[in-house]
């Protein structure tokens, strides 16, 4: 399954009640009067484009109340530095008085609620992005096969070959596990709506994840386990070659008896 597909995340249905009203609400953040979460708020510059293809990312009222709601809790500082506001002695009251004018309400002097990271700076298209090439990078150009080989070769005892093909097989169910539960996810990401399938507990961990990466953590984890599996395709695919490589007309590696035979009829 390609990447791309986990690139597409949607935001969660807003009929389950708790879990996401909780991620949406603050004590000093008031969200019940935006007009529009669809109409753009303001473009952006991208951070991360080289200076001959510079890149504009939309951003949304709906982006502008996710990064002012749990877990961020942005300030009105941090919040202009994410859309580029240039500082200036009345910069943060204009910020927020534009604000109120969409019906968002941002306190004077408020506290962040998450550590800076560089993601922070990052809006959502731009994490999007930036989580679609990655994903793209690590279908391309990772180098599963040559890892797989080189730590076949470390791994070349006969009598290890079988047991070492079972840890491969049960960790290539493992991670498939894991991926098909990364392909469930349903985190708030853009403007569709869809149902959600995960339990409201694992969806609500998995959506404050991907709202403090703005979309890129999600998308991130199942370019790095596809790349993963990749490389475990291939480690199978190398035990394969090996275990035809040390049997002899067919028969199992180890098996002394038939050995012992061959070594009489040669005689």
């Amino acid at each position: 399954m390609s990447v791309l597909f986990f690139l597409l995340v949607p935001i969660p249905s807003k009929a389950n009640g708790t879990t996401i009203s909780a991620l949406s609400m603050n004590k000093d953040t008031l969200i019940g009067g935006v007009t529009n979460p669809n109409e753009v708020f303001c473009s952006v510059p991208g951070r991360l484009s080289l200076l001959s293809s510079t890149s504009k990312y939309k951003v949304t009222v709906g982006e502008v109340q996710r990064r002012l709601s749990p877990p961020e809790c942005l300030n009105a500082s941090l919040l202009g530095g994410v859309l580029r506001r240039a500082k200036s002695k009345n910069g943060g009251r204009c910020l927020r008085e534009r604000l109120e004018k969409i019906g968002l309400n941002l306190p004077a002097g408020r506290r962040k609620a998450a550590n800076v990271t560089l993601l922070t700076s990052l809006v959502e298209g731009e994490a999007v992005h930036l989580a679609r090439d990655f994903g793209y990078v690590c279908e391309t150009e990772f180098p599963a096969k040559a890892a797989a080989e080189y730590l076949c070769r470390q791994h070349s005892d006969p009598g290890e070959l079988h047991a070492r093909k079972n840890m491969l097989l049960a960790t290539k169910q493992i991670c498939k596990e894991f991926a098909d539960l990364m392909a469930q996810d349903r985190s708030p990401l853009g403007n569709s709506r869809p149902s959600l399938i995960l339990e409201p507990g694992v969806q609500s961990c998995l959506t404050h994840f991907s709202l403090i990466t703005h979309g890129f953590g999600g998308p991130a984890i199942c370019a790095a386990l596809t790349a993963f599996q990749n490389y475990l395709v291939e480690s199978l695919k190398g035990l394969d070659k090996m275990f035809m490589n040390s049997t002899g007309n067919g028969h199992p590696v180890g098996d002394s008896k038939t050995s012992e035979k061959e070594v009489k009829h040669r005689k």
